[in-house]
């Protein structure tokens, strides 16, 4: 299986148009890392999830976050969402945005995976309004084919290579009558972004940069959802591989939102397909490793075999952030000072040499 499309690339101040094609092969199932939690991190009490200092990152890394920073809609009308998907009244508050980019400060990463994120537009000014000293010189976000308008996209301080998305994809099979979508064509409700960073050796620039391709997933939501996130999960595992094809040792990141739990069958469609959880050792119902406000662990770092080789674990963490109460209704119940999003940064260091 082979695919050959362009999208549109944009940077600040720049843009311009890529094309990718690739074989999909099957690849091996590995062995799940032993690996356990930082060391080095303060008591994470200060915040019902996560902890509430970021471990210091190791030389010789790069550091990479996933964050769904919730509705990063900007000020502008976009006129292509109308009725119930008006946008007009969408635009993130300012504490709230405040609040998400101070959480990315803390954690300081190199390269932040971000999910519902309104445009390009909606994520330059957002960077240039609060994170504009931070090197995130290249940015990604392109059209996911989502309802609402959300993408998923990518602030690095290194370069971006060859951006991709698969809006529309058929996923095969149709939806169920419980459904409100019955009988159409399963397809991603979000597109995948694959995006090929390129880590430059600062010590020798004329060798070959360190290259990460990285795969920022938004899966569907909802309770009754799980045969269609297994869909996205077997097609983003297919696309993936497509790479392990040309490769076996390529460095492959699938980082976001998953809306899954480890253990729950899109989770287990990841693995299965040869994908390490980066985070697999955490302990259930442990606090500092919940991802979400809800108290569930949605928000994952799937990693291929050659990559998972290279993980810190002694660094790996989720960045607490304020958060509702435990039980209440988000739908009625405020957000508290401080809030920035009802996901947590999710975050692990990558060595640029084989450990």
């Amino acid at each position: 299986m082979s695919w050959s499309r362009l999208f549109a690339f944009a940077a600040p101040g720049a843009a311009l148009l890529v094309s990718f094609a690739a074989s999909a092969q099957p690849a091996a199932t590995p062995a799940q890392p032993s690996t356990k939690p930082p060391a080095d991190a303060a008591p994470s009490r200060a915040f019902r999830f996560g902890v509430a200092t970021a471990p210091a990152k190791p030389a010789g890394t790069i550091r990479l976050m996933s964050y769904n920073i919730e509705n990063l809609f900007d000020e502008h009308d976009d006129p292509a969402l109308t009725g119930r998907f008006d946008d007009k009244d969408m635009t993130k508050p300012a504490a709230h945005r405040a609040a998400a980019a101070e959480a990315i400060r803390r954690a300081n990463p190199d390269i932040v995976a971000l999910q519902e994120v309104e445009s390009l537009q909606a994520l330059l000014w957002f960077r240039d309004e609060f994170l504009s000293d931070m090197g995130y010189t290249h940015v990604v976000s392109l059209d996911s084919g989502d309802s609402r308008g959300i993408e998923n996209s990518v602030l690095s301080r290194f370069p971006l290579k060859d951006p991709k998305v698969w809006p529309g994809l058929p996923l095969g099979g149709t939806h169920p009558e419980k459904s409100e979508f019955r009988g159409e064509p399963i397809e991603f409700r979000r597109s995948p972004l694959r995006v090929m960073v390129e880590v430059p050796d600062a010590s020798r620039p004329d060798a070959a940069p360190y290259t990460l391709a990285l795969f920022v997933v938004h899966q569907k939501s909802g309770r009754d959802n799980n045969y269609w996130r297994n869909r996205e999960a077997m097609k983003t595992v297919e696309l993936a591989r497509e790479l392990l094809a040309l490769d076996p040792n390529y460095q492959i990141a699938i980082v976001g939102d998953l809306n899954c739990q480890p253990g729950e069958q899109p989770y287990r469609t990841f693995i299965s397909g040869g994908f390490v959880d980066a985070f697999a050792d955490r302990t259930k119902g442990d606090p500092d490793w919940v991802t979400h406000e809800s108290g569930r662990v949605i928000d994952h770092i799937l990693l291929s075999p050659a990559a998972a080789k290279r993980v810190h674990t002694e660094t790996r963490f989720v960045l607490g952030v304020p958060a509702r109460p435990e039980g209440v209704d988000w739908r009625t119940t405020p957000p508290p000072e401080g809030y920035a999003s009802d996901h947590y940064p999710v975050v692990l260091d990558l060595s640029l040499a084989d450990k």
